[in-house]
């Protein structure tokens, strides 16, 4: 887009330079996410890709529990790193295989699911398939650090969980004292059309303890994010080890950041997103009364 490149090149001609250094775009731009998130998720996090946001995602939910396990949905992907794989279905039952403290959930789809449309409580249904899970691993002393889920798992089908899911989760989730990690990486900043974060299809009542960003927040650009809380990112900074990355936050990736922020806003995308979204769901749906061989459209 015209206006992330011109956005870009001006500030590459004034200064490029790490966040130890203090600069001002680095304070504008987490501000303006802020905004577009609820008041708890308020700490922020800047890096180069969405692998790299999920890396952290994980290391701040096992400072913060003290806990080690983590429950992720079958067929999904995280990223390309060794710590993501081990919590990626889709990629480690080719490589390594499953892992002692991972722990594999079945995707909320009510269509080809466990529990399908026909089922009286789907959404309980699946979400005791949680709590089963933790239940079996403190069974073996293990102790759940994280369940770890895209808000809209898309390698695994583009499976849109039914309303209710992700709080029921969370309240099996955090009484095993875990905390609710949303993987906002491919599905973020509009894309779903009524919300800016897919998350918010569950219900407004529905806040994750952490949030990560990666693709559409740069437009193309190296940026990503995760997003938190204050109790979180005060257990991670207890260690003494800050953290630290060299182009994470820098003045370039930042001045991106705001610029696709306000071309967002400017040419109304959340909207269009909304409008081409229903136009086409409108069609393929008709197509899907016309051709039995359609069973589901998403």
């Amino acid at each position: 887009h015209p206006d992330i490149v011109k956005a870009a090149h001006e500030q590459n001609q004034l200064l490029n330079t790490n966040s130890r250094y203090l600069h001002d775009n680095l304070v504008d731009y987490a501000e303006r996410l802020s905004k577009t998130l609820p008041e708890k998720l308020c700490i922020f996090y800047f890096l180069n890709s969405g692998s790299e946001a999920n890396d952290l995602a994980l290391r701040l939910a096992r400072q913060y529990t003290k806990h080690e396990d983590v429950i992720v949905l079958d067929h999904a992907y995280h990223g390309h790193l060794t710590s993501l794989i081990d919590i990626s279905p889709y990629k480690f039952r080719n490589l390594e295989g499953q892992k002692e403290w991972v722990h594999v959930a079945p995707v909320p789809d009510t269509y080809r699911g466990l529990y399908r449309e026909d089922h009286e409580d789907s959404v309980t249904a699946y979400a005791n398939e949680v709590e089963n899970i933790i239940e079996q691993a403190h069974k073996k002393g293990r102790k759940i650090a994280a369940f770890f889920v895209e808000s809209l798992p898309s390698v695994g089908g583009q499976i849109i969980p039914p309303a209710g899911y992700f709080q029921k989760v969370a309240e099996h989730v955090h009484k095993a004292g875990g905390v609710f990690i949303a993987d906002e990486i491919q599905v973020g900043f509009g894309r779903v059309g009524k919300h800016f974060w897919a998350f918010q299809l569950q219900g407004e009542d529905f806040i994750p303890d952490i949030v990560t960003m990666g693709k559409p927040i740069g437009n193309g650009h190296p940026i990503a994010c995760v997003a938190t809380t204050k109790e979180i990112a005060e257990a991670f900074a207890a260690t003494g080890v800050e953290y630290f990355n060299t182009f994470g936050g820098n003045p370039v990736s930042c001045a991106v950041g705001l610029a696709v922020l306000d071309v967002i806003e400017k040419e109304h995308l959340q909207a269009h997103a909304t409008e081409v979204g229903n136009f086409l769901m409108k069609l393929l749906k008709e197509q899907k009364t016309k051709h039995p061989i359609i069973g589901d459209v998403r």
